[in-house]
C-alpha cells in the first residue's frame, strides 16, 4: 500500500476516534449529573433530589453501562445503597459499590434473564422517597431478557433471531420486544413502587426516541400489541415466531392482556429521562477533527436507514458527485453520515451492516481514485463478529480477488471474509459506547496545476 493510502487510512481512524471520544458514556454522565448543596443533593435534567431523604439504588444495562456506572460511583460513592449493572460479554469493568454481570447480545441468553430478574428485584425494593437511577445504552434490550408471563427464553431468542434476519428496523424490533417483556416499555419505571426514577440514556436509535432506546424501560410506550402483529405480518414472520409469543400478542391486541404504560400515565410524573449522548454529537466531533486535519467537513445526516448495500451505493454516488466539483488545490472534503442500516440475509456468510456497507461501497468505488472511506459501528462490534466495520478505497475490490469474487462475497452476505482478504477490516475491540454507526468518505481534489 502506498504512503498516501496509509495516510488516508490513519486520518479516517483519527476521525472515528474523535467521534468515539465525544460520546464516551462516563463523560456523558459527568456532563449531565452533578452534586449540589455540599454533596447532599443530586441534580440532573432540571430536577434535584435530596440524597439524605431516601435510598439511592442504581440499575444499568447496555454495552456502555460499565463506564457509566464507574462515573456514577465516583460521583455518589457510599450514597449508593444497592446497584447492579449488566453488560455484553467482554465489556465489564471493576466496580466498588455495585455488582456487575455479563450476558449475550444481540440474541439473549439465560444470564440476561437472570440480570433482568435482579434489576426488577432492585426496583421492587424501592419505596416513595427513594431514587432509582437507570443507566441505559444500546444493547440493553437483549441483555435484560425478561420473558413476559407464559413465555420462555427460547421464545424470545427465536423471535429476536427472526426479527434480526428479516431486515426489521430497531424501532420495529424493540416494539415487539417490549410487548414480550416484563421490563421494557415503561415497565421498569412502573415497578419502582412510587420511587422517583432518573434515566441516564445513551441513544443508539435513529431519531433518539426514548421509548425505543433499550426498549424504553423508563419511558411511556406509544406502540401497541396490534402494531406488533402488523410488523410481524409485514415481514412475513408472524406464523414463524413461537406460538406462545404469537398468542400473547394476539391476546394483547384483543384486550385480554394489559398494554404497556402509555404517554399521559401519571407514573411518569416522577420519572426524569436525560439523553446523555447521541449520534449527532459523534458526527459533530468527527467533523471538527476533519476540519483540524485541513478538510472541509459536511454532515449529511444522522438518520441513515435502509438496506446497507443500497445506502452504501448512494453514499458513494454522492461522493463521486462531490469529486466532480473539485479542482486542483481545493481542500479535500469529508462526508459524514450516521444512523443504522439493516441487512436482509440472503446467504450464510459472516458480517454485519457496516462490513456489508464497506463491501458494497468497494464495488461502487472500484478503480475510482481519490475517494476512501470507513464504515464502523461505534460499539466496536458489527454483527456477530469481532470487527467494528471496514475501510474502503479504489483498490479494495482488487485486493478481494477481483469484481467477480467481491460480488460473490456480497451475494453470500460474507462481507467479513471479503474485508479480511482485502486487509480492510476495522477491529477496535469493545468501545463501551453505542450511538449507532458512522460512515466517513474522504474525497480528494485531483492533482495537477492549481486553479488561478
Amino acid at each position: 500500500m502506498t504512503e498516501g493510502h496509509n495516510k488516508r487510512r490513519e486520518e479516517l481512524r483519527e476521525i472515528f476516534a474523535a467521534a468515539l471520544a465525544a460520546v464516551a458514556p462516563d463523560a456523558a454522565v459527568t456532563r449531565h449529573v452533578h452534586l449540589a448543596a455540599g454533596g447532599r443533593r443530586l441534580e440532573a435534567g432540571g430536577r434535584s433530589w435530596d440524597l439524605d431523604r431516601g435510598s439511592v439504588r442504581v440499575v444499568g444495562a447496555g454495552k456502555g453501562a460499565a463506564p457509566m456506572a464507574q462515573a456514577l460511583e465516583n460521583l455518589l460513592g457510599a450514597h449508593i445503597a444497592e446497584g447492579f449493572v449488566v453488560v455484553k460479554y467482554g465489556h465489564h469493568l471493576p466496580l466498588r459499590h455495585m455488582d456487575m454481570a455479563q450476558a449475550a447480545h444481540p440474541v439473549p441468553d439465560a444470564a440476561g434473564v437472570a440480570a433482568a430478574r435482579r434489576i426488577l428485584e432492585i426496583a421492587h425494593d424501592c419505596a416513595p422517597g427513594d431514587l432509582l437511577i437507570c443507566l441505559l445504552t444500546g444493547g440493553a434490550s437483549a441483555l435484560t431478557a425478561a420473558p413476559a408471563p407464559g413465555l420462555t427464553l427460547g421464545d424470545l431468542q427465536a423471535t429476536t433471531n427472526l426479527l434480526l434476519q428479516c431486515g426489521a428496523t430497531i424501532h420495529e424490533v424493540n416494539a415487539v420486544r417490549k410487548h414480550l417483556s416484563s421490563l421494557g416499555g415503561g415497565q421498569l419505571a412502573a415497578a419502582a413502587n412510587g420511587a422517583d426514577v432518573l434515566g441516564i440514556i445513551v441513544s443508539d436509535v435513529v431519531g433518539d426516541a426514548l421509548d425505543v432506546i433499550a426498549s424504553g424501560p423508563t419511558s411511556p410506550d406509544p406502540s401497541t400489541f396490534a402494531q406488533c402483529l402488523e410488523i410481524l405480518d409485514r415481514y412475513h414472520i408472524l406464523e414463524q415466531i413461537p406460538a406462545p409469543a404469537r398468542e400473547r400478542l394476539m391476546a394483547g391486541a384483543a384486550g385480554r392482556i394489559p398494554e404497556t404504560p402509555k404517554p399521559g400515565d401519571p407514573l411518569f410524573e416522577r420519572v426524569c429521562n436525560v439523553l446523555a449522548a447521541t449520534n449527532r454529537q459523534a458526527l459533530e466531533a468527527a467533523a471538527a477533527k476533519a476540519g483540524a486535519l485541513g478538510m472541509e467537513a459536511r454532515i449529511l445526516t444522522d438518520s441513515l436507514t435502509g438496506e446497507a448495500r443500497d445506502v452504501a451505493a448512494d453514499l458513494v454516488a454522492g461522493a463521486r458527485q462531490v469529486a466532480a466539483t473539485l479542482r486542483p488545490g481545493d481542500r479535500s472534503v469529508c462526508l459524514l453520515a450516521g444512523g443504522e442500516t439493516t441487512v436482509t440475509l440472503r446467504g450464510k456468510g459472516l458480517g454485519g451492516r457496516n462490513q456489508e456497507m464497506a463491501l458494497a461501497a468497494a464495488l461502487a468505488l472500484e478503480n475510482v481514485p481519490g475517494i476512501s472511506g470507513i464504515f464502523a459501528g461505534t460499539d466496536g462490534t458489527d454483527g456477530p463478529t469481532d470487527a467494528a466495520g471496514g475501510f474502503v478505497d479504489a483498490g479494495s475490490v482488487a485486493r478481494m480477488g477481483g469484481r467477480k469474487a467481491a460480488q460473490a462475497f456480497l451475494e453470500k452476505n460474507d462481507s467479513n471474509a471479503a474485508l479480511v482478504a482485502a486487509g480492510d477490516l476495522l477491529i477496535t475491540g469493545p468501545t463501551r459506547t453505542n450511538v449507532m454507526d458512522l460512515a466517513a468518505l474522504l474525497v480528494e481534489a485531483p492533482s495537477g496545476p492549481e486553479r488561478a
